[in-house]
């Protein structure tokens, strides 16, 4: 009895070895283990061209796990089974007694299997994978040595197998924006990422997929100079509308011929000198952009030209808006910066908004917590999502329910949504989506 019990703890001790190291490989981040190995531990390293050939690896897991199995069952049947038939045979006939030894005996290993071999090593293993997968790494490359003749013919049977069936051998480790925003967001959960600073990281990852419509300053709100404006004008204009650059234009604002920084206004206004923009002395090269750049293609082009401002034009070379560094680097810090600027997204209660028309539809469906809207390839803004919904140009009142939300316009000026408040529909109302 006591040889038959070291041995069956020995076999089960084995399996628990083999369940770790199964499990410590495979949840292992190879991040986490190239930092281990850029700090000088050989054995990641070892780890990592396991990760990367890992067919050797997984034969050697599987061959030992169901040997030590098979080797369990049969040791623990002659175990134990004499003590229990003697128990049971005190109450039940032979036959009777017979079976109920074995059967006790078989649940009796089996549970042993499951929690000590099984689940009790691989959860142990998911807890901390890449500690436990360097520590057993060496005794693997042991493993795979001594059972090299087996391994061969497993690995070279199973590689055959994923060439019939056309799957990958090697798992892809390549890191996508996905993966990282994944990190984020589970860092967020867990705390040890601010849920700020969360958001500022998922803000980068959309420059390549957001326009410059969602960043840029719309036509309706460019304020601009004309080339032959006098000096009391721009006096005037600079005091009533006071932005860092302005656009010079030749007649209207779709022949812009440069810019003007404010500095350099102000320089002259605080050396009373007059000021003209008939010149070249004030009037700058302005860097025209179509208006089908992402924003992390106009980060690239302001890059290239050392500029800081752009004009957007639109296929037919109309201007549709201008864009500033500032402007781009908002929609990543968001409302880390400028707290004193007018929010475009104002939560009135716990189910209504108070929304910006020209609000990007991005930071729509962040504070609403939606994942998509409709034919979102149509338009760039909350006040783009309401005229093709709608197929007309909107009148106040004028709303659209769609996905528990309802989106009323509230104001227009000269055909353009100034306002829009959106609530969340009551979840027992059974409204359906539509246009209204």
């Amino acid at each position: 009895m006591l040889e038959n019990t070291l041995l069956i703890l020995s076999l089960i001790s084995a399996s628990a070895f083999f369940s770790v190291a199964e499990i410590a490989l495979a949840a292992s981040r190879r991040l986490r283990l190239r930092q281990i190995a850029d700090e000088g531990d050989s054995r990641a390293d070892r780890v990592l061209r396991m990760q990367e050939q890992p067919g050797d690896y997984f034969t050697v897991v599987q061959v030992s796990l169901n040997a030590v199995a098979i080797l369990g069952g049969i040791v623990g049947e002659g175990a134990l089974t004499p003590y229990f038939f003697s128990l049971f045979s005190l109450w039940l006939e032979t036959a009777r007694a017979q079976t109920a030894a074995f059967l006790a005996s078989f649940f009796i290993i089996t549970s042993l299997f499951i929690l000590f071999a099984d689940l009790f090593p691989k959860r142990l293993a998911m807890t901390n994978p890449e500690r436990l997968a360097l520590v057993v790494a060496r005794p693997m490359g042991w493993s795979i040595s001594a059972l090299r003749p087996l391994v061969w013919i497993y690995s070279r049977m199973a590689d055959a197998l994923f060439r019939l069936l056309g799957l990958p051998m090697l798992r892809d480790d390549r890191i996508t924006s996905d993966d990282v925003l994944a990190m984020m967001e589970a860092g967020a959960r867990a705390g040890v990422l601010p849920e700020r600073e969360q958001q500022v990281i998922t803000n980068v990852f959309e420059l390549d997929t957001r326009t410059v419509a969602s960043a840029m300053s719309h036509r309706e709100r460019v304020a601009f100079f004309l080339r032959d404006d006098p000096d009391d004008v721009i006096r005037v204009r600079i005091a009533a509308e006071p932005f860092s650059t302005y656009p010079v234009c030749e007649g209207d604002i779709d022949h812009v011929v440069g810019y003007v920084d404010a500095k350099d206004l102000f320089q002259r206004i605080l050396n009373n000198q007059p000021i003209s923009l008939a010149g070249d002395s004030l009037v700058r090269k302005a860097l025209i952009l179509p208006d089908r750049l992402t924003l992390s293609e106009v980060l690239e082009q302001f890059r290239q030209a050392h500029e800081d401002f752009a004009v957007i034009v639109n296929e037919y070379s109309r201007v549709v808006g201008v864009v500033t560094l500032n402007d781009v680097m908002s929609t990543v810090m968001g409302d880390l910066i400028g707290p004193d600027d007018e929010e475009r997204i104002v939560r009135r209660d716990e189910n209504s908004w108070l929304i910006d028309g020209m609000t990007p539809i991005e930071e729509v469906l962040h504070a609403l917590s939606l994942d998509a809207l409709p034919h979102d390839d149509e338009y760039e803004t909350i006040a783009g999502f309401l005229m093709v919904m709608l197929r007309r140009v909107p009148r106040r009142t004028d709303s659209v329910t769609w996905s528990g939300y309802k989106f009323e316009v509230l104001d227009v000026d000269s055909y353009r949504i100034d306002q829009v408040m959106v609530s969340r529909l009551p979840q027992d109302t059974g409204v359906a989506d539509s246009a209204a």
